[in-house]
């Protein structure tokens, strides 16, 4: 075994125990503002768009795609460690010269229901628009250019990380920022939670 082989196999088995260290005090949790009692979110644009967004259908069928097979069939705890291993986009394996294709194909990934949904709210709701504009092709590859554009910059920031990076953030974040540059009069529904508690 050489030391490259051996070093990838100890970032292996490493990588799910300090994920699962690093959960136990800072756990995943997209409901948190909604039990704070806080909470917004968009519902529509008035923007309609004038020709059929496929793009935009067939990426949002892939993230659900990847979301429910994971569900399916990923059955076990050491089963969805080696996904996360083998597609999440790991800094510390970047630095390691190892498995780029992640940085593509964890951008299809999502942590849980309201991160997959949450992302594919806002991918319905403003990719659309700039698919109208952009065209079918330039669109999917501005898509992607974004995702991928926001993986490199978390690998920058901490480049020697065992944390697995997952989900179309980056990607939404760079169409919201289309569409503010492309339509910044554009009038969106947002549907907010104000919950307030009082102590007696």
């Amino acid at each position: 075994m050489n030391a490259t082989s051996a070093s990838t196999q100890q970032q292996q088995a490493e990588t799910p125990r300090f994920w699962q260290r690093w959960q136990s005090k800072h756990p995943l949790d997209p409901q948190a503002r909604i039990r704070d009692g806080r909470g917004m979110f968009p519902i529509r644009d008035h923007n309609p768009s004038e020709r059929t967004p496929y793009v935009t259908y067939g990426l949002m069928a892939l993230n659900i795609a990847v979301f429910l097979y994971g569900y399916a069939f990923i059955t076990s705890d050491q089963a969805l460690n080696q996904f996360y291993y083998d597609y999440a986009m790991i800094p510390a394996r970047i630095s390691q010269g190892e498995n780029y294709l992640s940085l593509m194909t964890s951008i299809f990934m999502h942590a849980g229901l309201m991160h997959l949904a949450g992302n594919m709210l806002f991918l319905w709701i403003f990719g659309d628009n700039l698919e109208d504009v952009m065209g079918h092709i330039p669109f999917l590859i501005f898509y992607l250019i974004c995702g991928v554009g926001a993986d490199i910059a978390q690998f920058a920031f901490d480049a020697h990380s065992p944390i697995a990076t997952v989900g179309a953030s980056g990607a939404i974040a760079g169409l919201m920022g289309g569409y503010l540059l492309l339509y910044p009069k554009a009038k969106v529904d947002i549907f907010i939670f104000l919950i307030t508690f009082i102590r007696i």
